[in-house]
């Protein structure tokens, strides 16, 4: 690099829209993906490779559309070692007022079987092609594609070329995944001691997660002196994935004792956009993902809440505000103890004496023990002494049947005892859900309102246990339903007619003070 002053200074170089898109099912509408690179670029992404622009006239389009837009970043697009790639990805990126060409060859011995080329007839190739390149736009990056399964001595030959041609980026991608951070570090320094010019360009890092090293790789790489670091939101990309830009900018952030190395991330906005690109391209975030994850700030040990209400910096290496997470840290489950159960019970507004704590605290674990999370209204379900057992609620679902398919009206046949009494009624609906809502309406007639009906996937799978939540309203008073199981229709059923039974009961959830005062 040519300024020494920018030596700690890391380039973050985003391929969600490229790489990412990748993954298959991942595909992103072209609004998805402007809204996508707006946010990318409104967060301080340095690079943002916007797409692989002959591959479809949708991703020309797409790639000229973020071009246009585009304030602070640099807009790449991808060619191969094609003069007509490299033509059209220019056409697509010219627009940017930064823009650059990417394009990149397979170097490996495997690689160059395929494209029946021999190292000579490629270096040429590479010669002319990234000559090519540096002619129309004067930022352009070039990669020797499986670099980590390339022959060393070719592999220093190559880049040499490359840089000689004009590369004023050179990236070493781990395209399979196959490296550990030792060697991807020593990879790096290899190409800075060996190849002449290497200090007046920047080497990137481009790794793959097949073992589960990207980010270990990118971060070992950057310590042995690259300098731009490609990676994708939540780790999006082909297999496995990629390196997560989540991860590797909190990593720098939480450990610059070690990595003191700089970048132009907004971390706060790193929440928001994992959630949108989680939703645009279908793949959901796994509970257990690092930074971003369901999980990465709850704590479910008695032992770990206990210490996090004390100093959260017992068990957190960073703050949920850091992400722009506002979540509270507490889950509660099995394993939670009485500290954590009489903090949850004041963030929602209840302060209880310990005779009372230690009460509600016998019937939660209890519940604990049934569910793997209790949420709010199941608390407040327990400070309202709403425990009647199943046996003895005013209505029971005995049978269901549904009929549901492209054809409609969707139909319910349901059977409800009513005070014991079974009564039977077909319904129809709009959805087998609404059929089946109707139907129960039929036989219970009532004037509350559905405020919510929600469905939550407890695992993954299509044999997976649906969790739905109904609330319903009247008169003011708020009346909650829960009820689980594989068949989603079966457990929607069962979580309406609780709410009723509640409403029946008159066990709605009345104001905070005033459950306040019957608990005292």
């Amino acid at each position: 690099m040519t300024d020494k002053t920018q030596q700690d200074r890391v380039l973050i170089f985003d391929t969600t829209l490229r790489d990412g898109e990748q993954s298959p099912g991942a595909t992103m509408s072209h609004e998805e993906k402007l809204e996508i690179a707006q946010l990318l670029d409104d967060m301080g992404v340095d690079i943002i490779e916007a797409g692989f622009p002959i591959a479809s006239d949708g991703d020309f389009e797409a790639v000229s559309a973020i071009a246009a837009q585009s304030k602070n970043a640099v807009i790449c697009g991808l060619a191969r070692a094609s003069t007509n790639d490299i033509d059209r990805c220019w056409e697509a990126v010219k627009h940017a007022a930064r823009p650059r060409i990417h394009t990149f060859i397979g170097t490996s011995p495997l690689h160059r079987d395929i494209t029946a080329l021999d190292q000579e007839q490629m270096v040429e190739k590479i010669q002319a092609t990234v000559a090519h390149a540096r002619n129309l736009c004067g930022d352009v990056q070039w990669s020797p594609m499986d670099a980590t399964r390339t022959e060393h001595d070719y592999l220093c030959r190559v880049v040499e070329a490359a840089i000689k041609s004009g590369a004023t980026t050179i990236n070493i991608p781990d395209t399979v995944g196959y490296t550990a951070p030792r060697e991807s570090a020593d990879l790096i320094r290899m190409l800075l001691e060996r190849v002449p010019g290497a200090d007046e360009i920047i080497f990137a890092t481009h790794c793959h997660n097949d073992l589960g090293m990207a980010t270990a790789n990118a971060l070992a790489a950057v310590e042995a002196g690259a300098r731009q670091i490609e990676c994708t939101i939540n780790g999006l990309g082909e297999r496995a994935g990629n390196t997560a830009l989540e991860e590797v900018v909190m990593a720098m952030r939480v450990r610059n004792d070690i990595m003191p190395y700089r970048t132009g991330i907004d971390t706060t906005k790193i929440m928001h956009l994992s959630r949108r690109v989680s939703q645009v391209s279908g793949f959901a975030v796994q509970f257990n993902k690092a930074v971003v994850g369901k999980n990465a700030f709850l704590h479910e040990s008695g032992i770990h809440q206990d210490g996090v209400l004390k100093n959260v910096q017992t068990f957190e290496i960073m703050r949920p505000e850091d992400i722009g997470l506002n979540a509270k840290n507490i889950a509660l489950g099995k394993h939670s103890g009485r500290a954590a159960l009489r903090a949850k019970l004041g963030e929602l507004g209840y302060e209880l004496g310990d005779n009372q704590l230690k009460d509600v605290f016998v019937r939660f674990k209890a519940l604990a023990d049934r569910k793997k999370e209790v949420y709010d209204d199941d608390l407040i379900a327990l400070l309202a002494d709403a425990s009647a057992s199943a046996a003895d609620d005013h209505l029971q679902v005995r049978k269901l049947r549904v009929v549901c398919g492209t054809e409609g009206p969707q139909e319910a046949e349901l059977t409800l005892a009513v005070a014991g009494v079974e009564q039977f009624v077909d319904a129809t609906g709009d959805g087998p859900v609404d059929a089946v809502f109707n139907a129960v309406k039929m036989i219970y007639p009532h004037g509350a309102k559905l405020d919510l009906y929600q469905v939550q996937a407890v695992t993954e799978g299509t044999d997976a246990q649906a969790t739905v939540s109904v609330r319903l309203s009247l008169d003011g008073r708020v009346f909650t339903g829960q009820s689980a199981d594989t068949d989603t229709v079966v457990a929607s059923a069962k979580a309406y007619v609780n709410a009723l039974n509640r409403l029946h009961a008159g066990q709605g959830r009345p104001s905070n003070s005033a459950l306040m005062q019957s608990a005292s």
